[in-house]
């Protein structure tokens, strides 16, 4: 029989659709007679359960919500990839949002989610705590990922930025550059922040090294913007450390315009190992984060949160220092 309902199921095995629906839900309150039977009528008649009435029974839309800063880009295409692969094996689907960096859109956002998801997965380094805590939706299970500091215990996942930016400091200081501009994420950005926090730590514990901040954006429009800025002013220097990979190459693409070469003239870092790090030439020293790992656990964590699990964890993810022909 085509198109057989749960009534089709239970007229056939002799019991009500309560019991049906508990047996093909999983419940173990049906004895196993009833549970044999609703089996064998369901196979016999081949019932195939609603997707969307299953989950109005269970309460849950099998959906997450997906909050983040931007959709362009490759960090956000990696970490989208990674939510996706886990959400994919998980059998639910995702609903994203784009904030395009405006905390206002972010809050709305937020109030369009209630409701239409069983979780959310935000992502809002721009956002006050305090303002992103007031609007997330009450009994709704959510991941924090790289929002700004707080005091509250939540599910939280964060890069360990000052510290990834202070080894990439160091290391181009170990390679003998003694003049190194840092260019800075998006102002008001925590992550930008941080990074710019363990760049001028690192400058503070080595004398005789100099080192100053030219503001960027995270685009690669600005980390061109900061060398012919750099060049312009005849201050010099020997590195740049960008905050992030896009900008790191909007330097290189300035540095090549401009006749230098790296890293014989100047060395360039980056921080994210975007795909694209590895690809250009020459090769991008940067700080990797695992970006897709992230997106997969942020996913696997608000899925046990969503079957009853308590978790008010703050997971730091420290990244790796790359080392390639930049450098």
């Amino acid at each position: 029989m085509s198109h057989a309902t749960i009534r089709d199921v239970a007229r056939e095995a002799a019991v009500s659709v309560a019991s049906v629906s508990r047996v093909l839900n999983g419940h173990d309150n049906v004895g196993p007679a009833v549970k044999a039977r609703v089996r064998a009528a369901a196979a016999a008649l081949g019932y195939v359960p609603h997707a969307g009435a299953r989950n109005l029974s269970l309460a849950r839309t099998g959906a997450i919500g997906v909050v983040l800063p931007d959709l362009h880009g490759e960090f956000f295409s990696e970490i989208m990839r990674g939510m996706d692969r886990e959400a994919s094996a998980r059998g639910l689907q995702l609903l994203l949002s784009n904030m395009h960096d405006d905390p206002v859109l972010g809050i709305e956002a937020l109030h369009t989610m209630r409701g239409r998801v069983d979780g959310l997965v935000v992502m809002a380094p721009h956002v006050d705590p305090d303002r992103l805590f007031a609007h997330l939706p009450a009994g709704i299970p959510a991941v924090l990922v790289n929002c700004a500091p707080h005091h509250e215990r939540r599910a939280e996942m964060r890069v360990d930025n000052a510290a990834a930016a202070q080894a990439m400091t160091a290391h181009l200081i170990a390679t003998g550059r003694r003049s190194i501009v840092h260019i800075a994420g998006a102002a008001g950005n925590s992550e930008a922040t941080a990074r710019r926090l363990g760049f001028e730590t690192a400058i503070a514990a080595h004398p005789g090294v100099t080192g100053r901040v030219l503001q960027g954006d995270f685009l690669e429009e600005s980390g061109v913007a900061a060398v012919r800025q750099l060049l312009a002013d005849r201050r010099g220097a020997d590195a740049i450390f960008a905050a992030n990979d896009m900008m790191a190459i909007g330097a290189l693409l300035a540095l090549r315009q401009a006749g230098l070469a790296v890293p014989g003239d100047i060395a360039v870092a980056g921080f994210d190992d975007i795909p694209i790090a590895r690809l250009i030439s020459p090769a991008l020293t940067t700080m990797r984060v695992d970006i897709v790992a992230i997106g997969m656990r942020a996913v696997t964590r608000l899925a046990a949160q969503i079957d009853g699990a308590t978790d008010t964890t703050m997971e730091l993810r420290a990244p790796m220092l790359i080392v390639r022909e930049t450098t």
